[in-house]
């Protein structure tokens, strides 16, 4: 930012200076700093640096530089498919944890897997299709250790609410089943072309907050649409507000209910919740829980088979097809009314998947310490929806349950998801016949079990405490989600969260600053009560990049933080203010409205014979000042690299008192 000035009798050192200019001296301060105005830059620099940041700013070409051909060719091929790259180290080790977390998973994700195909009004063996072949693309591309791949709740949910709304799954069966295909090709084309064009920074615009409470309203709507399987009701409301389907349950307590798939339920429920709760209580006994629900699925369906409670009215899967996925891409709709709505539905499913997947990514990243690339998981996540969608898989992601499950079994590798791929596919070729009695109301279980660890009222909590605006939101996609609808929900999550967005920029805060005694440290008021204002002047610092959406505000606020102060002097006869500093350090960028913010703000100070005075403006910012020769209009003896020399400018006497 500049150098220090020396004083004769001094190390002559201190006098070298690349830019004289940018050194002063005053009286009292022998060595003071003055803003240093960095090199200007051609426009294409300036325009290819900042489309780098924006979209390369982990610099992924920077291993490929001064290598020979044949090393860029093999860093190539391991950055789009990391397994040669975690597949050289690979051992003995890492394969007997893989193994075993492999095996742990599938016994989780089988039973899983049909549940939540019923959500998405899908045939119980979609569900094992879709843990089938996606896993193994994800083995091949994927750079998360932890993921588990396949169906979960929140996305099947989603799918199954938007495609019955255009198409009915029971009269129109095999219309559902291609949109259903045509909507996962088009989300792992979303998916694929958010990590080709580097673009994942926009899933971020979903806050943490509108998450939060998305998620809780899916899980609440998800486990009451297990009633139907749960209660044994076979008229069941087609609707997913909570309103619809408590009206539907009431309903028919008196013809629809059937004791005995109640019975079977809720025991089972019972057992799942308590082997959970053991789970996470005790660490080491995570496996308990991990294949609790395949030991009731087969109990159950044994008891079924058994007692033959299926002539009493206990509702059983009855047809699981033997076999493995069957090609699937004829059926997708490439072109016609339905095309688009595949996209539609595809780009919102896609983009829901992908945050669930991302922020599960994250978490285990974070506690295995190593780097997950965002972009190459949409790659891979993407690249594995269009291949389902082409072999009878709907749309698959990163569940949170069976990650967990992955990581507490000794996970290393992705290799782990090629161990479930494989069990599941021995499930399809040898056992699926014997999921014919399996009752439906263990399944209902089983996803209800599973969905609740989506409700964090924790989280919820400290989003009340830390941000009321985010608590609003967290509750708008709450509320929306089970009083309305899921595309409800996720359209006020999205809404509120670039409202807020819209309101930091409009409005970003200014504050008024004062002095700690005996320092030269210039501190927000209200925050340090104990500083004190600057006889004559005025203090105000700006907390925001200053756009043309908030260029008048920003104006408009400043003078009237002088005129309420100019106003209080007066009432207790103080000096009037003659200079107004602001404080820029917080100020990242200014466009060219900003600056004629400015320029109308200097115009109205002099009218009132205040003198305006900025203090530590950035390199972005003080370039463009000095572009638009906001500089020379203002005096470059008008900008201070500190408030304290600023202060030092305007009132010399005053400093040395303090």
């Amino acid at each position: 930012m500049g150098h220090p000035v020396s004083h004769e009798g001094e190390n002559k050192e201190m006098d070298i200076s690349r830019s004289p200019s940018s050194r002063r001296q005053t009286e009292n301060a022998p060595y003071v700093y003055k803003v240093g105005y960095p090199p200007r830059k051609k426009l294409v620099r300036e325009f290819t640096d900042t489309l780098k940041e924006a979209l390369f700013p982990d610099d992924p070409l920077r291993q490929y530089r001064d290598q020979p051909r044949s090393r860029k060719l093999m860093l190539g091929q391991a950055y789009l498919f990391p397994i040669f790259e975690w597949g050289r180290g690979y051992n003995l080790v890492k394969f007997k944890g893989d193994i075993i977390a492999g095996l742990t998973i599938a016994g989780l994700c089988i039973p899983q897997d049909i549940g939540y195909s019923k959500l998405a009004n899908l045939d119980t063996q979609y569900g094992l299709y879709s843990s089938f072949v996606p896993p193994l693309i994800y083995a091949a591309m994927g750079s998360s250790r932890d993921i588990a791949i396949g169906p979960v709740a929140v996305v099947s949910l989603l799918i199954g609410s938007l495609l019955q709304d255009e198409v009915d799954p029971v009269k129109n069966k095999e219309e559902y089943l291609r949109l259903a295909f045509t909507a996962t090709f088009f989300a792992g084309i979303t998916q694929a072309a958010l990590g080709f064009l580097r673009l994942g920074f926009l899933i971020d615009f979903l806050s943490h907050a509108a998450i939060v409470g998305f998620m809780g309203g899916a899980a609440i709507t998800i486990a009451l649409q297990q009633l139907k399987f749960l209660l044994g009701i076979k008229n069941f409301t087609k609707k997913t507000d909570i309103v619809s389907v408590m009206s539907s349950v009431w309903g028919s307590v008196h013809h629809g209910w059937n004791w005995q798939t109640i019975l079977i339920g809720t025991v089972f429920l019972a057992f799942l919740l308590t082997t959970k709760y053991i789970g996470k209580k005790n660490k080491k006994l995570f496996w308990l829980s991990a294949i609790a629900p395949l030991i009731s699925v087969i109990l159950a369906t044994f008891f079924v088979y058994s007692t033959h409670a299926e002539k009493h009215g206990v509702q059983i899967v009855r047809h699981l097809k033997k076999g493995i996925n069957p090609s699937s891409f004829n059926k997708i709709y490439f072109t016609g009314p339905y095309a688009g709505k595949g996209f539609r539905i595809g780009v919102v499913t896609g983009m829901i998947a992908l945050t669930e997947a991302t922020a599960i990514g994250r978490t285990f990243a974070a506690l295995k310490d190593y780097q997950l690339d965002g972009n190459k998981e949409m790659v891979a996540l993407g690249t594995m929806n269009i291949v389902g969608s082409m072999t009878s898989c709907y749309c698959a992601t990163g569940g949170f349950s069976r990650s967990a499950v992955n990581y507490m079994a000794g996970c290393q590798t992705p290799f782990s998801n090629v161990v479930m791929s494989t069990v599941v596919l021995l499930t399809l070729l040898l056992i699926t016949p014997l999921f014919k009695y399996t009752p439906n109301s263990i399944l209902a279980s089983i996803v209800i079990t599973a969905v609740i660890g989506l409700i964090d009222f924790k989280a919820a909590y400290l989003i009340w405490k830390t941000d009321k605006f985010d608590f609003v939101a967290c509750m708008g996609a709450f509320f929306g989600v089970v009083f309305k609808s899921v595309e409800i929900g996720l359209l006020i999550a999205v809404s509120l969260s670039f409202a807020k967005i819209l309101l930091q920029v409009t409005r970003p805060r200014t504050a008024l600053i004062g002095n700690l005694p005996g320092t030269t440290i210039y501190r927000n008021i209200e925050q340090y009560p104990e500083a004190t204002k600057v006889p004559g002047v005025l203090i105000v610092r700006v907390d925001s990049a200053i756009y043309f959406s908030n260029s008048n505000y920003v104006r408009e606020r400043i003078l009237r933080w002088l005129t309420d102060e100019e106003e209080e002097m007066k009432e207790r006869e103080l000096p009037r203010i003659n200079f107004l500093i602001v404080e820029m350090s917080p100020v990242t960028d200014i466009d060219t409205s900003g600056i004629h913010a400015f320029e109308e703000l200097l115009k109205s100070l002099e009218k009132r014979k205040v003198q305006l005075t900025l203090a530590n403006p950035g390199p972005v910012v003080i370039e463009k000042l000095q572009s638009s020769k906001f500089t020379e209009l203002i005096g470059n003896d008008r900008i201070f690299l500190t408030v304290a020399d600023a202060v030092i400018s305007c009132t010399p006497k005053a400093i040395v008192d303090v």
